[in-house]
C-alpha cells in the first residue's frame, strides 16, 4: 500500500510541475523578456524583448508614419548561406528584399565585432545620417531576430538619439508594401561581419 501512494505521490508531483512548466511558458511571452544589460550575445533567432531602451519600438503603422522624415533604415538580416549539397554545376544567385532605400549590412546584428568592423559600421551610419545623431534610424531584419535589437542598442550605446526599433522586420513590412531587391551596403561589403 505504501508503494502506491509513493507511486501517486510521485505522479502528482510531477504532474503539479509539469502543470507549472506549461503555465511558466505560455505566460512568458515577448512582453517578459527582459533586455540584457548590453548587447545579447546568444542565439540570434527567437523571443525578443517588447523594449528597447534609448529607442523607440514602432509596428508597421509606426514606420509608414515615419516614412515622410526620410529616417536612415537600416536592415541587418543576414545574408543567404549556399547549401553544403548544392549542385557545383549550378549558379548561386541569391538575393535579399529589403523595404525600398534600406541600406542592408549583413551580420551587422552580432554581439561582437572586429574593431575594424565597429568602425566601418559607425563610420557608415554616421554617412548615412549626415553627422546628424538626432536623425531617425530604423533597425530591422526578421521577426524574433535579436540581430536588429542589437543594432539598435548598439546605436543608443554610441550616443543616437533618433533609433527606432521595428521588430516586424521586413515580413511586416511585405504585408502592405513591397519590397525590392538591395545588395549589400557598400562599404560593410568589404568589412563583412565575421
Amino acid at each position: 500500500m505504501s508503494d502506491l501512494i509513493g507511486a501517486l505521490v510521485r505522479v502528482a508531483a510531477s504532474l503539479a510541475i509539469a502543470l507549472l512548466m506549461t503555465a511558466a511558458g505560455t505566460q512568458l511571452s515577448r512582453a517578459e523578456v527582459p533586455e540584457p544589460e548590453g548587447l545579447w550575445t546568444g542565439p540570434m533567432r527567437g523571443e525578443t524583448p517588447k523594449t528597447l531602451t534609448g529607442a523607440v519600438v514602432i509596428d508597421l503603422a509606426g514606420l509608414e508614419a515615419l516614412m515622410p522624415k526620410n529616417p536612415v533604415l537600416l536592415d541587418v538580416g543576414p545574408a543567404e548561406r549556399k547549401p553544403e549539397d548544392f549542385p557545383r554545376d549550378r549558379l548561386w544567385l541569391p538575393t535579399h528584399r529589403s523595404i525600398p532605400g534600406a541600406a542592408w549590412f549583413p551580420g551587422a546584428g552580432a554581439a561582437s565585432f572586429e574593431a575594424a568592423q565597429e568602425e566601418t559600421f559607425f563610420r557608415r551610419v554616421e554617412e548615412l545620417t549626415e553627422g546628424d545623431s538626432s536623425k531617425p534610424i530604423v533597425t530591422f531584419c526578421l521577426p524574433g531576430c535579436w540581430g536588429s535589437w542589437n543594432a539598435g542598442k548598439r546605436l543608443v550605446m554610441k550616443g543616437y538619439t533618433g533609433v527606432h526599433w521595428f521588430p516586424g522586420g521586413i515580413n511586416s513590412w511585405q504585408e502592405a508594401h513591397e519590397a525590392v531587391e538591395i545588395k549589400p551596403d557598400r562599404a560593410w561589403e568589404s568589412e563583412p561581419a565575421k
